[in-house]
């Protein structure tokens, strides 16, 4: 049953409108996604769907009236809106009409790293929302077993991080804890850190990783934190063949992930 909602002083409405705001997702343990395609793979992905917002036209497709009633036999509760209103719960200008709100759990590291894990990103501070649903979504097609989010960290729900994703938030699994929990169940378990780094002679193409390999992505600005190259077991740098001081965070972590996974397999 779809439930309508006229004024913008809802509680639905307020409550939704709030988890645009970082603090109000960590706090709630919630967060929004807004498209037809994202909510399709939601469902696909078995996501812990809340609840669904559209507006007054999404139902004008009779794709969309199918999948409304997808929701419906999942007991999934559906709020329309105005079009004027639903255009304030979203961060985008063209919207298809409809957005959900989902549950999301924190994962404690020592729980979440499986013995059977032989590949895992840790990302240090990379702070541009697209780049970091970038490298999720590239993860997530180069086979990572988990993607380790460090203190500083873009928050990857963020919308532009979510819609960067292209569905692979829901596929991925993804950890924040502190660089010194990181660093310690990572050795526990014998991973190598292997670190991009400009200042080094080892070329990625032409190392020797070992059989476990959790790599470091840094900053876009500033690279590595100096204490996690101090902490890595192996240093590798990209050759830059032209005139550009270095490459993107998402360019270089894909061209880094897929010889690692090529090595790896």
């Amino acid at each position: 049953m779809t439930i309508n909602i006229s004024s913008k002083d809802n509680e639905r409405v307020k409550y939704t409108k709030s988890l645009l705001k970082s603090k109000n997702r960590q706090k709630e343990s919630k967060f929004i996604i807004e498209g037809y395609r994202i909510l399709t793979l939601a469902i696909e992905c078995n996501a812990d769907l809340d609840y669904v917002f559209i507006n007054e036209t999404f139902e004008n497709k009779e794709e969309h009236k199918n999948f409304l009633k997808v929701l419906e036999e999942k007991n999934i509760k559906i709020f329309k809106t105005t079009n004027k209103i639903f255009n304030e719960l979203i961060d985008t200008e063209n919207t298809q009409g409809i957005l959900g709100v989902v549950r999301f759990k924190e994962k404690k590291i020592e729980h979440n790293i499986k013995n059977e894990d032989k590949f895992v990103l840790i990302l240090d501070r990379i702070q541009d929302p697209g780049n970091m649903g970038t490298i999720i979504r590239t993860a997530d097609a180069a086979g990572v077993d988990a993607i380790i989010a460090l203190k500083g960290c873009v928050d990857i729900y963020n919308p532009k991080v979510i819609r960067s994703t292209m569905g692979s938030i829901f596929d991925m699994n993804i950890i924040h804890c502190t660089q010194e929990e990181c660093l310690r169940e990572l050795k526990l378990k014998d991973f190598n850190i292997v670190s991009s780094y400009l200042n080094t002679d080892n070329y990625y193409h032409e190392t020797d990783y070992g059989k476990k390999v959790a790599l470091v992505i840094g900053n876009e600005a500033n690279g590595v934190n100096d204490e996690l190259i101090d902490e890595s077991d192996i240093l590798v740098k990209i050759p830059i063949y032209g005139n550009a001081e270095s490459l993107n965070a998402a360019i270089s972590s894909a061209i880094l992930m897929y010889e690692i996974k090529k090595y790896l397999s």
